[in-house]
This record gives structure tokens, C-alpha cells and sequence, in this order.
């Protein structure tokens, strides 16, 4: 009976959604498991063979934890907005929610084809307003919220503003803004209004400042560091620059200790951990404070050495540092200004990664060293970053190589003294020193002769007893910039009275997006929102009106910005505990219920982004006791890439002329990328294909190799719609069937590993699929036994199980599909085709390939899904081998093997072997010297 794997395939997807089989309960007696993939964006070109990766993973995992009796949680939603949507709105005038509509259709479409068991009753979109509201709902709880660090959690804003009515702040003990200055109580309530919501906006945990952002002209808008590769944005390689501007920040430095804390309790793989405890840098040092020479100023520097504080040669600021335009002498004005310039034209990832290039310029100014009183040079570089530490940097070139290259770069220069070695016995011939336990401190007053370990703590100790410096825990994460100047994002909930930022109360959520008649900024500059004509908060009447009714008196201009991309992300796994919830983002019952994520699975991309803002996130809700828990996601994989098998055509250069691979040879030739699909399994060409793929190549000519065929070039690279090596998974489905793509993506390698796809080698795969259906069936249909199986099935079965079982727990997939490939062979070739073998193979076999276990276990008798199938239990008993197979040698060379009983003795074994007619053929009537038995291994006959 022939596998019809599409008509198999459509009829279980087409029950699975009017049965809704896989829709969890949050009331149940089973325990729970909660499985999520990191929800995609649902992009226009719609899904490749390597998106479904993870989703096929976690299916499989999800598949396998219902079989075990769990209550499973398998959601699924789209990060549904983004900036492709509406850049594609800015050429073309369609509404992002329009494309986005169409995009998700597409998505859905692709998805139900390979089979997931997702939820989709709980499916969420982050642009959807009834989703958004709680969106907003969460910022206006950041907005209401300040870090106290003596309870070392988020408080309600109405707990500070009590303590400054009856103490002030100088007992507060809060994460904020640098500049806070000390106030009484009484001189707390004799402030304006205005003066006090500009004092709390400095200790809110969702506040406005003026930053250093990273800003894309083409896109219009702010771009977040993880959204820009090599200096150009990751959406469309456009240049970003470095600009001032009043944003919305996230003060998610006041989480940097408890975030660091965190990665101890979660299992994630120790790469990803390490890039998080890299991004949040914690370092141990001081504070210094330098005097600028002439000024009424000071410049405080982060050092983690401030043993070396004798060392200090000069000092580099930031390009963007406050203070540059005011110290640089006249004489240095021009260079300083064009090297700002082109500072601003490189993206701080890139100045951060770029350890090669050496640049800056002299400011003509002075700092005092706080001890020695000399005048220490102050020199601008991009090498330091307004936003990490405090943008200055103590320059040690004795003991620093990058410190050390610089100053040699410029020796001689005016502003640059020579190198000051305060190392014992240090050679700086052609580096810097390397501390060592050994290294000692030299020519450095009250720190000479000390180990440096020593003169770190002396050091500090003598700067706090100076009141020039202080012993510090520092962090290199930053506060994160929480504005976007675009269109398609959640709009925030506020209005400005007096310039002064106001939520807009929950009852009145969600605010929607405006309709505006064009997707770029202003003519005057303003985010896209700003085109809107109904744009503005009516005070009384609670609701958008036009803009024209704007009167600063009731009727009040709205925020232009709309919020990150990151926003939606960074709670969604809790809206699909509750997602249907009208009166909050999820219910405290649901969330008992499903605490945290159990398994997620994405991307190591976002290791610095989504991920961390939703421990962020997550921390802070358990904060303020609207969930349970401190991390959103307790067990974390992050799948490999699968690669593209990319195909290259070569033209001969300055000609229309395209030479087979092999026949290139001393040919100078530009390499073409070409679509695979024009491409067979034997890397020919299809030559008319290819002429009528583009239009330059219609009247292309071809040198074909010596069998007359154009033979391609291959490379393995990102699979990508630019390199014209994508393949669509509809058409391995329509081609192999869903459950082949599926068994065929866990085959090619280590879930986490990157590989190559080939689509050469799915048709092993789909073989397995048919000789699995045929063990369940012959020539007439089904044909399933009801006999005892063989000791032999019944031990390929067991072995199967507790193989695959371990597999699938160690998420080892490409192995456990080995395993039921020798699995199946072995029980063709036993011709088993007994229930009491077959029909747990089903179940086995249903999380990888659920479309055809279905149809099995439906043929098998079953009115249920196979997913509400027990697993089957190993039994031990099964691998117990009972008979042995025993070489019966004569004089030590085999000349026939016996089946006998484990449990013989050597007098037994002896017996039979001698009684056998083989053995009395071999020894002719004779009387052998000695026959040696070993019981389980050989039986050896002497002479």
C-alpha cells in the first residue's frame, strides 16, 4: 500500500485545528511544561528551510513532554512590528498593519504545513492595540517606579515622593541621575510642581534625558547598538551617526547586579552567559577627580587601577564629552572640531571593535594630577565612549597597550610627554607592562615598593582620605534609549503639560496609532506621528482629538516617538498565559500556574537585546508583585544557522560569456551568485532557465565543459533571498511531505551547531518514511499482527526507546533519527509487523513525524490523537541477551558458529557442541586433545 504522504498530511492538519488537540489548559491536575520559540518577525519574503530549525525542535520536545503526561504550553504569536513594514509603506503608501496582515497570512499559511502543535487560541501579535494596551500599561508602571538600593528592588514612585515630604533625600539611598542634589523636606514642598516632577524624572525607572544616540538619516530614526553591524544599520546597510537628543530611556542599570546574579540560577549555555556578563561588565576600581587646569570644572574618571595613578601620562575624553568645546584653546579649536566630526560618523560598536586604528587630537588643555599637582595633557579620542563609565579616561601608558600605542603614536607631538614607568624593573621598549603577581610599584611617592595588589588599596584608601577619588563597583551597561522616531511602533501613553511628561490613566488604554498621510519625519524633523492632524490628549474629555484643539490648557500635545522593537518582546511569553485577560497582562492565578518559560529556544543574536531587556522586565514585575518570578526563561537553547548551498555562474570578464566551473583555469572571471532552483543535483545548469531568468542574460553565451554541460560552483553561506539560495519549505513539503522536511532538519547536525543544507540528501530521509509505512502495511493495505513478537523485535524496540529517550532529553535529535533508521532496517529485516512492537513505535515516532504516526495509530484501531498516547516505558528485561552465538573453532580457525543458551555451564556447552553433526564431521571419528570453552565468548576444539 503506497505512503501519500500530502493526502496523510493536509487531512491530521486539518483535524489537529478544528479539534484544537494541542490547546493547554490552565486548570489541570497534570504537572506543567512550558515550551516557547522566540516569536518571529513576519517578514514579506515569508519562511525559509532555516526559520522552521528551533520551531521544529521545540515541536519535537513539546510533542514529547504531552506523551509524558505534561499539561504543555506551546504558543505561538508574531513580533509584529518592524521596520520592513514600513519602510515598504514609505515606498509604496500601503499600511504597515496592511502589509503586516498580509505578511502574517503568509506565515500561518507556511507554519500549518510542516505540522507544529502550537496553541494558536492564544495566539498574540505585539501591534495589535488589545495587546499594546498592556504594552503601554508596563511603561506607565516603569514611569511610576524608582530603585531602592537599601531593599535592592523597584518601589511606586508614591513611596519616594512620602519620604521627600517628611525627610527629603538625603536618607534615600536610590538609583538616579548623577546631578541629584540634596534637599530638605521643607525645601522638597516648596517646589513647584514642575520643579518636582523634574527631580523625580531623574529617579524614575522610565525617564527622559538628552543622549548620545546612535541615529540613522535614511531610516529616520534611533537605532539600538545590537541593531548595527560594521558601522551601517543591520536593515539596509545604512550609515548612523552619533547625535545629541531628548529620548525615553530605561533605567536598566539598576538592575545590572541582580541581572549578573541571575545567570547562576538559569540553564544557558555558558557562551551565551559570558556574552551577558560582558555586555553588563562589572568592574571593581575608583573614582578620581582631576582639577582642569584654569577652570571652574572637573573631569571624575573610572579606573580599575588606581595603583597606577603616578603612571598617568594624559587624559582622553570622549569626542562628545560635555566639557571638550569648553577647555579646547583657540589654537586647537579647528582640529578638535573636525575630528568630532568624523567621530560621529562611526557607531560606537565600531569604535568599541576597531583596536587597530589610532586617532585623536590635542585640546591645548590641562588637567591637575590630584597628587603630584602637575599639569597632566587633555587629548580627545573615539576610543573612549560618552556612554560608558563617565567618558574620560587616566591615561596610563606604562601600563595599558592601547594607552601605549596611542602615546607613541603621537610622541613628539606637542601635548604628549614622554612615557612615565612606575613599574619596577619594567622593559617598555616595544609594549606595555603586564602586571604580574611579582610586579611592583616604583616612582610613586606613598605607593613605592608595594606589590600592585597592595598599592590598589592604598591607593584608594589615600584618595578617599584626599576627598579626591573613591573606592567603586562600576558597570559597563548603560541605560537603555527606549525612543524611536518611526511610525509602526507602540505609541506611549503620554502627553506633555509645560514640557513635563504625563501618563495617560489605564482605563483610557490603549492609545492607538494615528493615520497619518506619510510614514517620513517632518519637514521639520519630527518622528512620522507628527504628521498626524489628530495628535493630541483632551484632559476632560479622555481621548485623541486634533491637533488644532491644542490649548495647553486641557487639550495637550502627545509624545511623537513610538516605542523600541524590543518593547512587545520583552514581556509576551506572560500575555500567552492569559492571553484573552481583559483586566491585566495576566492573571496572578495563570501566572502561579505556568511561573516562567521551562525551554526556549531562539537565536544567540539576541543575547544582548531581547534577551536581557526581558530578565529586565521580568525582574522588575516580580518587583512590584505582579509575577512570581525573577527570569523569564529557565532553560535556554540557541539553535545553529542552517546554511545556504549557494551556486555561482562565471562570466568571463568584459564579455557576456559564461565559462563551465571546471573549465575556468587561468580564465579571469567574475563570479555570479545564481537561483538554486535553476541548478539540478548534479550542480548543471539549466542554460534556457538561466537566459530567461534575467534579462541581461538573455542573450547570454556559455563555454560548457567536455560532456557538454555547465557545471556550477558551490559555496556554503547565509541562506539569504540577496544570494539567491533560499529554499522553500512548501515545496520540500509538497515534494517530500512535512514529517520528511521535519526527521530532514534534525538529521543534518548537533541542534546547535550551523550547516550546510542539501536538498540532495532528503530523499534518505523520505525512504526511511516509506519503509517505516511499509512495516505497517503490504501490497493489499494494512496488515498489523496480533502475535507475540520475537525476542528479537522485542529487543530492537526496547533498545530504540531507551536510545531515543535519552536523545530526545539531551535535545541529541540527529541521533535519535539515526536510531530509528537501524531500528527499521532491523525490523524489515525480522519482517515484524506485531502490534505489540509497531504500535509503540508509533508513539516514538510521533514527535519528530507526527502526520504519519497519526495515520498509523488511527489504522491501528485508536479514536484519540496518537498525542494523548502514553510514552512507551523501557523495560531492561528486553536487552537481556538469553542465547549466544558461539565460533566453534578447530586447532583456532573458525569453522562453524552455534546458537546455544546463556545459561549453559562448560560441561553443557562442551556437550552439545561435541554431539553436533558439523563438529563430528570435522573430527573424522578422531578423539580431540582438549576442547576449551569460555561460556558468552568461544569454543576452541585442540586437535
Amino acid at each position: 500500500m503506497k505512503y501519500h504522504f500530502n493526502k496523510i498530511e493536509a487531512q491530521w492538519q486539518k483535524y489537529w485545528a478544528e479539534n484544537q488537540t494541542f490547546r493547554a489548559s490552565n486548570d489541570s491536575d497534570k504537572p506543567k511544561y512550558y515550551v516557547l520559540d522566540m516569536f518571529p518577525y513576519p517578514s514579506g519574503a515569508g519562511l525559509h528551510v532555516g526559520h522552521p530549525l528551533g520551531y521544529i525542535a521545540s515541536d519535537i520536545y513539546a510533542r514529547y513532554k504531552r506523551h509524558k503526561g505534561f499539561n504543555v504550553l506551546h504558543p505561538q504569536g508574531y513580533d509584529s512590528f518592524g521596520l520592513p513594514a514600513e519602510q515598504y509603506a514609505i515606498q509604496t503608501g500601503q499600511h504597515p498593519a496592511v502589509t503586516t496582515k498580509e505578511n502574517i497570512e503568509r506565515y500561518r499559511e507556511q507554519l500549518d504545513k510542516i505540522g507544529f502543535s502550537f496553541d494558536w487560541s492564544r495566539e498574540v501579535r505585539t501591534s495589535d492595540p488589545d495587546y499594546y494596551r498592556w504594552t503601554q500599561w508596563i511603561f506607565i508602571q516603569l514611569f511610576d517606579s524608582w530603585y531602592d538600593n537599601k531593599q535592592d528592588k523597584a518601589r511606586p514612585i508614591s513611596d519616594l515622593i512620602e519620604i521627600f515630604n517628611t525627610s527629603g533625600n538625603t536618607t534615600v539611598d536610590a538609583v538616579c541621575d548623577s546631578d541629584v542634589e540634596a534637599f530638605s523636606s521643607e525645601q522638597w514642598k516648596s517646589f513647584s510642581e514642575k520643579e518636582q516632577q523634574a527631580i523625580l524624572l531623574k529617579y524614575r525607572l522610565t525617564y527622559l534625558a538628552e543622549t548620545e544616540v546612535n541615529w540613522c538619516p535614511q531610516l529616520g530614526t534611533v537605532l539600538a547598538n545590537d541593531e548595527i553591524v560594521n558601522g551601517v544599520s543591520e536593515r539596509g546597510g545604512f550609515p548612523v551617526i552619533r547625535k545629541k537628543m531628548t529620548q525615553w530611556s530605561m533605567r536598566i542599570s539598576a538592575y545590572a547586579e541582580r541581572l549578573l546574579q541571575g545567570l547562576q540560577q538559569i540553564d544557558w549555555s555558558d557562551s551565551l552567559k559570558e556574552s551577558q556578563r560582558n555586555w553588563i561588565g562589572k568592574s571593581r576600581g575608583a573614582m578620581v577627580t582631576f582639577q582642569v587646569k584654569d577652570y571652574d570644572h572637573t573631569i571624575e574618571v573610572f579606573t580599575t587601577r588606581p595603583d597606577t595613578i603616578f603612571g598617568v601620562t594624559f587624559m582622553t575624553l570622549a569626542p562628545e564629552h560635555e566639557l571638550v568645546d569648553i577647555i579646547t584653546t583657540p589654537q586647537r579649536k579647528k582640529a578638535v572640531e573636525d575630528y568630532k566630526k568624523a567621530a560621529a560618523q562611526r557607531s560606537e560598536r565600531e569604535r568599541m571593535a576597531d583596536v587597530k586604528t589610532i586617532s585623536g587630537v590635542f585640546t591645548g588643555a590641562y588637567a591637575i594630577h590630584p597628587f603630584t599637582k602637575e599639569p597632566v595633557p587633555i587629548w580627545i579620542g573615539d576610543y573612549v565612549l560618552a556612554g560608558y563609565g563617565t567618558g574620560a579616561v587616566m591615561a596610563v601608558p606604562c601600563g595599558d597597550q592601547r594607552d601605549y600605542d596611542f602615546a607613541r603614536h603621537f610622541a613628539g607631538e606637542p601635548g604628549m610627554p614622554k612615557i612615565k614607568n612606575i613599574f619596577r624593573d619594567a622593559d617598555l621598549s616595544q609594549s606595555a607592562h603586564v602586571s604580574t603577581p611579582q610586579t611592583h610599584i616604583d616612582h610613586s611617592d606613598f605607593l613605592t615598593g608595594l606589590p600592585w595588589k597592595e598599592a590598589l588599596r592604598v591607593s584608594i584608601q589615600k584618595l578617599e582620605e584626599t576627598n579626591q577619588g573613591y573606592g567603586k563597583i562600576n558597570y559597563r551597561l548603560r541605560d537603555a534609549v527606549f525612543s524611536r522616531q518611526r511610525y509602526w511602533g507602540e505609541p506611549f501613553p503620554v502627553y506633555y503639560v509645560d514640557g513635563m511628561p504625563q501618563m495617560i490613566a489605564q482605563e483610557h488604554l490603549p492609545i492607538r496609532l494615528p493615520q497619518v498621510e506619510k510614514y517620513l519625519p517632518t519637514e521639520q524633523g519630527d518622528p512620522p506621528l507628527g504628521n498626524s492632524s489628530m495628535w493630541a490628549w483632551d484632559t476632560k474629555r479622555n481621548e485623541v482629538v486634533a491637533n488644532q484643539e491644542i490649548d495647553h490648557q486641557t487639550v495637550f500635545p502627545l509624545e511623537l516617538n513610538t516605542m523600541p522593537g524590543w518593547a512587545g518582546s520583552s514581556w509576551y511569553f506572560f500575555r500567552y498565559m492569559d492571553p484573552h485577560n481583559e483586566k491585566e497582562f495576566v492573571s496572578k492565578e495563570s501566572q502561579a500556574y505556568w511561573e516562567n518559560v521551562d525551554l526556549y529556544i531562539g537565536g544567540s543574536e539576541h543575547a544582548t537585546g531581547h534577551l536581557l531587556y526581558a530578565r529586565f522586565w521580568t525582574k522588575f514585575l516580580k518587583d512590584r508583585g505582579w509575577v512570581s518570578v525573577e527570569e523569564p526563561f529557565k532553560k535556554l537553547i540557541n539553535q545553529g544557522m542552517i546554511l545556504g548551498n549557494s551556486a555561482f555562474v562565471y562570466r568571463l570578464e568584459g564579455q557576456n560569456t559564461f565559462i563551465s566551473h571546471n573549465k575556468i583555469g587561468d580564465h579571469r572571471v567574475q563570479p555570479i551568485h545564481v537561483d538554486v532552483s535553476l541548478v539540478n543535483t548534479s550542480n548543471e545548469l539549466d542554460l534556457e532557465a538561466f537566459r530567461n531568468w534575467r534579462a541581461e542574460y538573455k542573450d547570454a553565451n556559455f563555454i560548457l565543459d567536455d560532456q557538454g554541460r555547465y557545471l556550477v560552483g558551490r559555496e556554503v553561506e547565509k541562506m539569504s533571498k540577496s544570494k539567491y539560495n533560499v529554499v522553500n519549505p512548501d515545496d520540500i513539503c509538497q515534494q517530500y511531505g512535512a514529517d520528511t522536511l521535519r526527521m530532514y532538519e534534525m538529521f543534518l547536525g548537533p541542534l546547535e551547531q550551523a550547516k550546510p543544507w542539501n536538498t540532495a540528501g532528503i530523499s534518505g530521509v523520505h525512504a526511511f518514511l516509506k519503509k517505516l509505512w511499509n512495516l505497517y502495511h503490504n501490497d493489499e493495505g494494512f496488515f498489523v499482527s496480533e502475535e507475540k513478537a520475537s525476542q528479537d523485535s522485542l529487543r530492537t524496540l526496547h533498545k530504540t526507546i531507551k536510545k531515543v529517550t535519552e536523545d530526545i532529553e539531551n535535545f541529541h535529535f540527529n541521533t535519535a533519527i539515526s536510531t530509528f533508521m537501524i531500528c527499521v532496517n532491523e525490523l524489515s529485516a525480522q519482517k515484524c509487523n506485531q502490534r505489540e512492537v509497531l504500535e509503540p513505535l508509533a508513539i516514538l515516532v510521533a514527535p519528530y513525524a507526527p502526520h504519519i504516526a497519526e495515520e498509523l495509530w488511527k489504522q491501528l484501531g485508536h479514536h484519540q490523537s496518537v498525542s494523548e498516547a502514553p510514552y512507551p516505558e523501557f523495560e531492561q528485561e528486553h536487552l537481556v541477551e538469553s542465547q549466544k552465538e558461539y565460533p566453534i573453532s578447530f586447532n583456532g580457525k573458525v569453522r562453524f558458529t552455534m546458537t546455544l543458551p546463556l545459561n549453559l555451564n562448560k560441561e553443557e556447552i562442551e556437550k552439545q557442541v561435541m554431539q553436533h553433526e558439523k563438529t563430528q564431521k570435522q573430527l573424522e571419528g578422531r578423539s580431540p586433545k582438549k576442547v576449551i570453552v569460555v561460556p558468552g565468548r568461544i569454543v576452541n576444539i585442540v586437535g
